[in-house]
């Protein structure tokens, strides 16, 4: 008898606890798949040829791992949360978590501090998110949508520490930010090659990437994304990245980015600030359409002098401010030592008036080498004075230097391209292009470099579909005497 007995204990042991709260697996080291858990727990989970359903809370120990490595549908219930301390891998080629009714959202994924996760080719939709409170985390070739806040509350993705790796993700439309920080959380994400549209559908006063202070040592890094807003968002920005309680400062490497139709491009607040801005395409952020209340292509907020922020490269057009500092910030727009400057303005107003900088500061700035309207090349030193708000215009602010003006770096093939229509743009891929007799050919890269296709160009009208994933890609035009590239947004 007494033989009998530990054997079901150990048994007990071996498939773990099922609770009126669901089923929690037995920490014994042990790998679980999906039909592992419905035979471990069939009250929790079920399965009904390739689509699962779970039905109660599901948490997976610490020394556990759970693998998904086949294409799979997980319907779950109301409320319900998977929580993770242990090694949570998803490597199948399509996995779907899903609600069993969409309009009864599951509660999301809780990812616990010395979790490891992997989530690759998955489609999280209609839940309450993934609360990341682990370093080792990362979600690549994923799309996130219409999830709702429920675990968490920050963001679709809301992270905590360290530095997790957010790469080529689709994440729209979601009820919260795309991605987010709490205010004292250090943390810096590598956010990469995402197309983020439409999210903080509740229209809160939230960007769609929220972030807070970062690590000292290494940066936050927002690469080579598209951030396009939803028009009928009127609270709803692109990024922020911010340090509001001094909790730790901000570094920050933002490159290469889309940034389009939200209420505002970005916003930097610290007083702690070591940040590089380069290479940006800031369009459009001007939905709520009061300038009293935001609706800068940059916008940096200071209180204390000191901060480092390097800005090169960006285009940002039609704004309702270009660039706008405040209190004590300060920036870099270009110098005559190592920042190349060519920065190009372009239509960034409100009121009838042209504002490329505002600097609402009492902090001299240097901003040389840079175009500052580019519907008038070339430029001179009154166009850029015209459209520069310092010291010239208010004494009590800081000088702007701005000699020398620059519009050069954009050649006449540069000059000739920016006449050419592409629209839409971001496009689910059909797309027309107006080409002016420059080009004839086009080359569509990969945003590592891969050439992917090639396409004949005619003089005039072009109609064209591109059949390619989700994601950001380089157009080279090329003409007889003529080369230039643009970017194109798949969506």
């Amino acid at each position: 008898m007494k033989q009998l007995l530990l054997n079901f204990f150990a048994t007990i042991g071996m498939i773990g606890m099922v609770t009126a709260q669901g089923y929690t697996t037995p920490d014994t080291n042990s790998t679980f798949t999906l039909d592992d858990l419905v035979s471990a727990s069939p009250s929790t989970i079920s399965v009904s040829g390739t689509t699962y359903t779970l039905v109660e809370d599901l948490t997976i120990s610490a020394s556990d791992t759970f693998n998904i490595s086949e294409d799979v549908t997980l319907e779950i219930g109301e409320d319900i949360r998977i929580t993770i301390y242990g090694i949570f891998n998803v490597d199948a080629d399509n996995a779907v978590f899903t609600a069993i009714d969409t309009t009864f959202p599951y509660d999301g994924f809780r990812f616990e501090e010395f979790s490891d996760i992997t989530i690759q080719n998955a489609t999280i939709q209609y839940g309450g998110g993934l609360r990341v409170l682990t370093e080792t985390f990362t979600i690549d070739n994923c799309l996130i949508t219409n999830n709702v806040s429920g675990v968490s509350t920050s963001g679709a993705i809301g992270i905590s520490r360290g530095k997790p790796q957010i790469t080529n993700n689709t994440i729209t439309f979601n009820q919260t930010t795309a991605i987010g920080s709490g205010a004292t959380n250090l943390v810096s994400p590598y956010i990469f090659n995402n197309y983020i549209e439409g999210n903080n559908q509740a229209n809160s006063n939230r960007p769609q990437i929220n972030l807070g202070p970062t690590l000292e040592s290494d940066p936050t890094e927002i690469i080579q994304n598209t951030i396009k807003g939803d028009r009928s968002l009127t609270q709803v920005g692109g990024i922020s990245v911010s340090d509001l309680l001094s909790a730790g400062g901000v570094n920050a490497i933002i490159d290469d980015n889309v940034i389009i139709d939200n209420r505002y491009g970005m916003v930097i607040q610290s007083n702690n600030v070591s940040a590089f801005i380069r290479n940006n395409v800031i369009e459009d952020n001007n939905t709520q359409g009061n300038p009293n209340l935001g609706g800068s292509g940059i916008s940096l907020l200071a209180s204390v002098e000191g901060n480092v922020i390097v800005a090169s490269g960006n285009e940002i057009r039609r704004n309702l401010w270009g660039i706008t500092l405040q209190g004590e910030s300060m920036i870099n727009l270009g110098d005559d030592v190592d920042n190349i400057g060519q920065n190009v303005f372009s239509g960034n107003g409100n009121g009838g008036t042209i504002y490329a900088v505002y600097n609402n500061t009492d902090n001299p700035l240097t901003a040389m080498h840079n175009c500052w309207d580019e519907e008038n090349t070339p430029n001179t030193l009154a166009d850029a004075e015209a459209v520069i708000v310092h010291q010239n215009d208010i004494a009590t602010l800081g000088l702007v230097t701005f000699d020398p003006v620059n519009c050069g770096f954009l050649s006449v093939d540069e000059l000739a391209y920016n006449e050419m229509a592409i629209y839409p743009n971001p496009t689910s891929g059909q797309f027309s292009l107006t080409n002016n007799t420059l080009f004839n050919q086009m080359n569509v890269y990969s945003i590592d470099g891969k050439l992917i296709m090639q396409k004949t160009l005619q003089s005039g009208s072009n109609d064209l579909y591109l059949d390619l994933n989700t994601g950001l890609y380089l157009l080279e035009f090329n003409g007889l005497n003529a080369k230039s590239t643009k970017k194109l947004v798949i969506k």
